[in-house]
């Protein structure tokens, strides 16, 4: 019997106002595993009133206060590992040890960053800059913040959207994806045991209540990782209210491979970098660039490596990654796979079949395609990776640079001139030489161009959830 999940406001489980419900499936096997509410304007405007109210208790907080909550937490989602991943499986589908290993065991090193993270901030010198009078910096809360999480990695995703945020003093209303609130609610009420009430509140609901979020007037800052399209549509919205805004979007990240690397080790991990996750990850490598000399025996050895992944077992803890999230992303990347133009060669894999239990994809690999194919393009967010061929570094950083986003890339070379030239040229927000995904909390990750802006991680994300106040004492006063 599915449950009925419920908002958590002001330290509580309550019940939506909003009459319209969302059915959860677990994208394994098709069967529904909870109801969600659409959560309308009253209960947001119940959610917004109770971080406003926690807002300046909170703010005041020490920094070393804010820190011993972040360990608590910390802590707690180590006590509870298992209930929160058979959470989050419900949800995803994605395998036990998978979430287990890299999203609670990761989060929870995140959340002790960002609890060290708390204890750092700091302005210029203070000091005389006009005779007579000393100026210092303070950095502050923005206030009450609204934030926004997908459903790739649904508890991780929310560790980097509180953690900085709770660090700078904020509080928050978090609406997690309509498809995977579950993982979200366990730490609602792990966090009720922690802060007080009203410092974290989480609204569940589809787009239409993340519209109120960004609409209501409350917060000062909105924080989204989602689709360009999600980003835009939030962008507009909160400039219409002069919010701040932190934006984490899409991705199709090049790996370039030159013809001195080590390529039966690099097609290996590009493929596991591809398809991690089912390639759900904006920072997945999706366009293998290779050096023309070796293209085709490269393209064999990522067929080669791809053929060795299993998926779609009924035994999850067989399968190297799981599911695709929901019936309407599989038919999406369903219908982009049959659309693979004519001068183009699916190498392995392809159009998953339809009708089967859960939205399983074969890991894909398609060579031939050109540089407008909508496959280049477009970001699929499937276990698909192309492959394109290049004659030298300069067709090399065109073809890598030559898409609208801008998050991540990668380097494969055994020359560090050239790796170093690559990184130099390459227009995304991380570039990896010889390895790819692979984040840690002290360094920042966020896009360029259409993979939107701001920086989650790294003492740079707690900075994006502070505002900066200049003081100026006369000293004759």
């Amino acid at each position: 019997m599915s449950s009925r999940l419920q908002n958590f406001i002001d330290g509580a489980f309550v019940e939506a106002h909003g009459q319209d419900t969302i059915e959860i499936i677990n994208p394994t096997d098709g069967r529904q595993v909870a109801v969600s509410p659409i959560s309308d304007a009253a209960d947001v405007d119940a959610a917004f009133a109770a971080a406003q109210r926690a807002a300046t208790t909170w703010g005041r907080t020490t920094p070393a206060e804010r820190q011993k909550a972040l360990l608590d937490f910390a802590d707690a989602v180590e006590a509870h590992a298992e209930e929160l991943v058979e959470a989050q499986h419900r949800n995803t589908g994605q395998p036990r040890w998978m979430i287990t290993q890299e999203e609670i065991g990761m989060g929870v090193d995140h959340l002790r960053f960002f609890a060290g993270a708390a204890r750092t901030l700091e302005g210029r010198a203070a000091m005389e800059y006009m005779e007579g009078h000393t100026s210092y910096i303070r950095r502050e809360p923005v206030g009450v913040v609204a934030q926004v999480t997908p459903w790739n990695y649904p508890f991780l995703m929310a560790v980097w959207k509180l953690g900085p945020a709770l660090a700078a003093g904020n509080t928050v209303v978090l609406k997690p994806s309509d498809t995977t609130p579950e993982s979200t609610l366990v730490m609602a009420q792990l966090l009720g045991d922690i802060l007080p009430a009203g410092v974290v509140n989480v609204v569940l609901g589809d787009g239409g209540t993340g519209q109120l979020m960004v609409e209501h007037p409350t917060p000062a800052m909105v924080s989204l990782t989602g689709s360009v399209r999600a980003g835009r549509q939030v962008a507009a919205t909160a400039a219409r209210g002069l919010k701040q805004s932190h934006l984490e979007l899409g991705g199709k990240a090049p790996a370039v491979v030159f013809a001195d690397a080590d390529l039966e080790a690099t097609a290996k991990a590009l493929v596991e970098f591809g398809t991690f996750n089912a390639g759900q990850d904006c920072t997945a490598v999706t366009r293998v660039l290779v050096e023309h000399s070796v293209h085709d025996e490269f393209v064999e050895m990522l067929a080669r490596a791809a053929a060795e992944l299993t998926t779609g077992e009924a035994d999850e803890s067989k399968n190297d990654y799981g599911p695709l999230n929901n019936s309407r992303h599989f038919q999406t990347v369903r219908e982009k796979l049959s659309r693979v133009p004519a001068h183009a060669t699916v190498v392995t894999g392809g159009v998953p079949e339809a009708g089967g239990a859960g939205y399983f994809v074969p890991p894909t690999v398609i060579s031939g395609l050109r540089q407008d194919d909508e496959l280049i393009q477009e970001e699929t967010f499937a276990p698909v990776l192309t492959v394109q061929s290049f004659s030298d570094e300069a067709e090399a950083v065109a073809l890598a640079n030559g898409v609208a986003y801008g998050l991540a890339s990668s380097v494969w070379t055994s020359d560090h001139g050239t790796a170093m030239r690559l990184t130099r040229e390459l227009d995304f927000g991380c570039v990896w030489v010889n390895t790819h995904v692979l984040l840690v909390a002290e360094m920042p990750h966020g896009g360029f161009k259409d993979s939107g802006y701001g920086k989650d991680l790294s003492l740079y994300s707690v900075e994006e959830y502070t505002r900066v106040k200049h003081v100026m004492h006369a000293l004759g006063q």
